[in-house]
């Protein structure tokens, strides 16, 4: 087992002891150290108020509920989409597949028309869904409520579609895939 990295939280804070609940943790430090929690990549989509299709990547995607079925995601509120999504009635979370790590680096950055590759199909509520990814969830958007830089939305899935693709990962800042089983 290897050691913990210990990170100086706050001034006051001596040396191996935790910082007070609330003392201000260095962002390049949470950063890095959120970036050791493995995720799964995502396209989620939404029509903006002109019917145009909006999307970006993402991996704050998360389970919330199964009874009701709900899932969660955030997007961080200086996103130029951010208003697309806020008043979306509806999203979709394409979860990529391995093979689909260049439509992944295309939605995370601005510019162009992020849907001229990949096979979009209209789902839900106009919300673009991926063929080939490793799953989509349709949601109705239940809430939206700011969350820090963020803002968290919380949708409930009204449709789904999974495949046998592996889904792409991400971990550390790099892409990956599934390794084998433990």
């Amino acid at each position: 087992m290897h050691a913990p990295v210990q990170v100086a939280a706050a001034a006051a804070a001596p040396a191996g002891s935790a910082a007070a609940p609330d003392a201000e943790l260095p962002p390049g430090e949470l950063r890095a150290a959120l970036a050791r929690f493995a995720t799964g990549v995502t396209i989620v989509t939404c029509l903006d108020a002109q019917g145009r299709r909006v999307g970006l990547t993402c991996n704050s995607f998360n389970a919330l509920s199964l009874d009701p079925p709900l899932v969660l995601w955030s997007l961080r509120r200086r996103s130029p989409s951010l208003a697309a999504f806020v008043a979306a009635t509806h999203f979709a979370v394409n979860v990529l597949a391995e093979a689909q790590i260049d439509l992944s680096r295309r939605f995370a950055h601005a510019g162009g028309d992020r849907f001229a590759t990949g096979a979009w199909q209209r789902g839900l509520g106009g919300a673009p869904r991926l063929d080939g990814a490793a799953s989509c969830f349709e949601c109705q958007t239940v809430s939206h409520q700011d969350a820090g830089d963020h803002v968290l939305f919380i949708g409930r899935v009204r449709r789904l579609a999974r495949s046998a693709h592996a889904p792409l990962l991400f971990h550390g800042g790099h892409y990956h895939r599934i390794g084998s089983a433990v």
